[in-house]
């Protein structure tokens, strides 16, 4: 059973109607009187992460999509909580300096501070951070509009080439490529300023951590609405369309597998002008990639003129 189907199935009763839990539906807990913006997420060795052989990276991966959840509502994260179970290796000096030096180095980027948590010893790694912000209001899920324009921003498909690299599974690259990639997968570009703006202009968003598709599905959620996509305009950095040409690699096999970190949003047309205004002003890279349809037009994905079948592009889901 997938994750959301679970929740609605088994967990959503318990919150009692709670109106500040979005109905289980959304990135986080929502408190508008307290202006309260919480968000929780669980870390697992083999599930979310492989390679930890650089915790001191991995963390920095950890916390930045953790802090993702609030970005993308329009709120700015204020304080952390990290819950971490750790092998007995890693509370070594060597390794634990290295650990709490790159949370420094986040807590300096973002200007967030750690508020409390919990370790533990354990036989495999397990990581659960709580981000918290403050504010009256949010961009929530499951208010996309019919003729909304479709947005992402920054680059798409850079962090899961990365953890092809990782997984050695790139074959013709140059080191600088490599390291590219693989700084791309630790270390997301948040479009962290963009909180400060988006409140103006979204109808609906949500970062992009599943997969493009499966996180616009999410977006869309119960609404009876459709949307089409057009490949062609996704965009990709220069060095990722590199690759992927020397490796004769499909583009449409590496965009839709997440970890991008990037914020999905939908607005209407009219606030066009007003969103690359404020776009140029961050020097924030945005692209529209799509429109909301009505129902009947059901899910598409087009590659210039030519229709793809949706279905073979999804994106991570969580089974139980």
């Amino acid at each position: 059973m997938e994750e959301n189907k679970l929740i609605l199935k088994y967990i959503q009763k318990l919150s009692k109607n709670n109106p500040y839990a979005l109905k289980l539906n959304d990135d986080v807990f929502f408190d508008k009187k307290k202006k309260i913006v919480l968000s929780v997420d669980t870390y697992n060795e083999g599930i979310h992460f492989f390679d930890i052989k650089k915790p001191n990276l991995l963390i920095k991966k950890i916390l930045r999509s953790s802090i993702s959840d609030l970005i993308c509502k329009g709120v700015k994260p204020k304080y952390y909580f990290i819950s971490a179970s750790l092998k007995k290796d890693i509370f070594k000096k060597k390794h634990f300096n290295k650990i709490i030096k790159s949370l420094q180095e986040e807590q300096n980027k973002y200007d967030i501070v750690i508020s409390g948590g919990d370790t533990s010893v354990a036989k495999f790694f397990s990581f659960t951070i709580v981000s918290l912000g403050y504010s009256s209001k949010i961009i929530k899920r499951n208010n996309v509009k019919l003729n909304d324009d479709i947005y992402v921003t920054g680059n798409i498909g850079d962090s899961y080439l990365g953890l092809s690299f990782i997984r050695k599974k790139i074959k013709k690259y140059n080191l600088k490529q490599r390291n590219y990639f693989i700084n791309k997968y630790y270390k997301p570009d948040l479009p962290y300023n963009f909180y400060k703006f988006i409140l103006k202009f979204a109808n609906s968003s949500i970062d992009i951590s599943d997969g493009l598709i499966e996180d616009l599905k999410k977006l869309i959620n119960n609404q009876k609405i459709g949307f089409k996509i057009d490949l062609n305009l996704i965009p990709t950095s220069k060095i990722f369309d590199t690759i992927l040409s020397d490796n004769n690699m499909i583009k449409e096999n590496q965009l839709f597998n997440g970890d991008d970190y990037q914020i999905l949003f939908t607005a209407p047309k009219k606030n066009r002008r007003l969103i690359y205004k404020y776009a140029n002003k961050m020097n924030q890279k945005i692209t529209i990639i799509g429109q909301i349809l009505s129902n009947s037009s059901g899910y598409r994905l087009y590659k210039g003129k030519t229709s793809l079948k949706i279905g073979n592009y999804r994106g991570y889901s969580h089974n139980f």
